[in-house]
């Protein structure tokens, strides 16, 4: 049997998929604070004290952002994460909808990524969007090649997203 690296089921669950993608994620010590309790990205991974986790669905969102990131700047990326070059706004909405697929990939309910505690309040309204089929940022990451929607999807003869075709950006 693995050794689980957390000690709750959802956040060794959610770590488990992150590192099996390729996103390195390791417990550790947060002393001081970060952009979402409990998470720090540190060199294209992500760092998380357990303790301060307030909700393990904000792994993925994380995760999001360093997915959509060029594999070459991905390994300097730390903090609060900042692409040169691109539509922060763009960004963001990829993160959210790379997470929705993450958290539909996993089977898990969309309160875990969409949570009360998220989202500016409007959390029940991303639930509401993306469960009627509704995906915010799903083009940008077709742009990108990870996933495809409606007519590409058709003809590329795949699944549409929420299914990725990959997870991390070349």
């Amino acid at each position: 049997m693995a050794s689980r690296m957390f000690e709750g089921a959802l956040t060794n669950r959610i770590a488990e998929f992150l590192n099996g993608i390729g996103i390195e994620v390791v417990p550790g010590r947060l002393d001081g604070e970060s952009f979402l309790p409990g998470i720090l990205v540190e060199r294209g991974g992500l760092l998380v004290d357990e303790g301060k986790l307030s909700y393990p669905g904000d792994l993925l969102h994380e995760a999001g952002h360093l997915a959509v990131a060029p594999a070459g700047l991905r390994p300097a990326l730390g903090g609060e994460v900042f692409i040169p070059g691109a539509d922060m706004n763009a960004v963001e909405a990829e993160a959210t909808a790379w997470a929705y697929a993450a958290v539909t990939h996993l089977k898990l309910e969309p309160s875990v990524l969409f949570h009360a505690g998220g989202y500016e309040g409007k959390s029940a309204g991303l639930i509401l969007t993306f469960t009627m089929g509704v995906y915010p940022g799903a083009y940008g990451l077709q742009t990108l090649g990870l996933t495809a929607t409606g007519q590409t999807a058709r003809q590329l003869q795949v699944a549409p997203y929420p299914h990725m075709l990959k997870w991390l950006r070349d």
